[in-house]
């Protein structure tokens, strides 16, 4: 009879979830005092007849009946286990499976406030490990001498990608602006997964969803928008610089005003291209009128002005002999010869 000194699993298999330790020899024994080294990212299970036993976390045990009790009920060793015996041993790998492939084998559908339905795509990556090696046993694994990420593969591809169509419908985001919130979906969808995994053992570690593809007619349609929002708001831009570089030289000249405004016209400004002409060039030519010298004190007075707001002067525009007009700060007037 062979008694294993030493109990142990070295991971040479990155897939590999769980691994049943193999008995060397077929007379091999497990004997009160064997060592069971359990490695970190791992957890150790001893298994009777089928039946899930002791749960042992990373570190170094001698095996007694003190950290096997199930064991040791389940096998009625009333005093403890003097005899070598045999059971399961499955050593369950909890590290992160990392760079896992996930994407939509079938279009999902989502509703959009500007386009309304529409079928996408995605793709991406996503990362899990085993967080209860008790319940994975029980729910997934069994009793198989192996269990690998290809055994499951498929189905947490199906349980992600349902989970990223429902968080995307939730989430309201218009599909112009899924692009900006990849990584805010990719946390979204990890929380959102978080019970339900749990319930087989396992946690979505991280998810990164690289890309969201819209169908090939709406991304031809969007480039095409795009093209013409971008010269027609090129040839807005031109025709303001010539708006505004015609209506510097009607300030300019005010005569030319009436000009500029059927040129403004005929270039297909509009009407409100000669009504800005038109008014810069009134309001030139009022500047230009309306302001007046005092004959008392020089100041600048309105044409309409009575009196000097400086000094009193009375501005005087009309002979009180003849009526005829004169021009203020006239000492006699042209026509009649009467002082003003």
């Amino acid at each position: 009879m062979g008694l294993l000194k030493v109990i142990e699993w070295k991971d040479e298999n990155k897939e590999v979830i769980v691994h049943r330790f193999d008995y060397n020899k077929s007379k091999d024994f497990i004997a009160r005092g064997s060592a069971l080294t359990v490695r970190e990212s791992q957890v150790a299970i001893f298994v009777d007849k089928g039946r899930l036993a002791d749960v042992f976390l990373p570190g170094y045990y001698k095996l007694d009946t003190e950290n096997v009790p199930i064991l040791t009920k389940l096998m009625s060793w009333k005093y403890g286990f003097e005899s070598p015996f045999k059971s399961d041993i499955y050593f369950v790998n909890t590290k992160q499976f990392i760079n896992q492939k996930w994407g939509t084998s079938n279009p999902l559908l989502v509703r959009d406030k500007d386009f309304g339905p529409i079928q996408i795509r995605g793709f991406g990556t996503y990362s899990f490990r085993v967080n209860d090696a008790y319940i994975f046993m029980k729910e997934l694994a069994s009793t198989n001498s192996t269990y690998d990420v290809s055994d499951i593969r498929d189905y947490l591809k199906s349980l992600i990608v349902t989970a990223i169509a429902d968080t995307v419908a939730e989430s309201g985001l218009p599909i112009l602006d899924l692009a900006a919130n990849l990584r805010e979906l990719g946390d979204l969808v990890v929380k959102a997964t978080k019970a339900e995994f749990s319930q087989i053992g396992l946690e979505i570690s991280k998810i990164n969803i690289e890309n969201f593809s819209l169908p090939k007619e709406l991304e031809d349609a969007m480039m095409r928008n795009t093209s013409l929002g971008m010269r027609r708001q090129n040839l807005d831009v031109e025709l303001e610089l010539s708006r505004i570089e015609a209506l510097k030289e009607a300030a300019k000249n005010p005569g030319a005003a009436g000009t500029m405004m059927g040129a403004g016209i005929g270039w297909g400004m509009g009407q409100s291209f000669g009504r800005d002409i038109s008014q810069s060039a009134n309001r030139d030519a009022q500047e230009k009128e309306v302001m007046l010298i005092c004959p008392g004190c020089g100041k600048q007075i309105k044409a309409n002005s009575k009196f000097c707001s400086e000094c009193g002067y009375k501005i005087v525009t009309v002979c009180p002999a003849c009526g005829k007009t004169v021009a203020p700060g006239t000492k006699f007037c042209g026509d009649c010869g009467t002082k003003l």
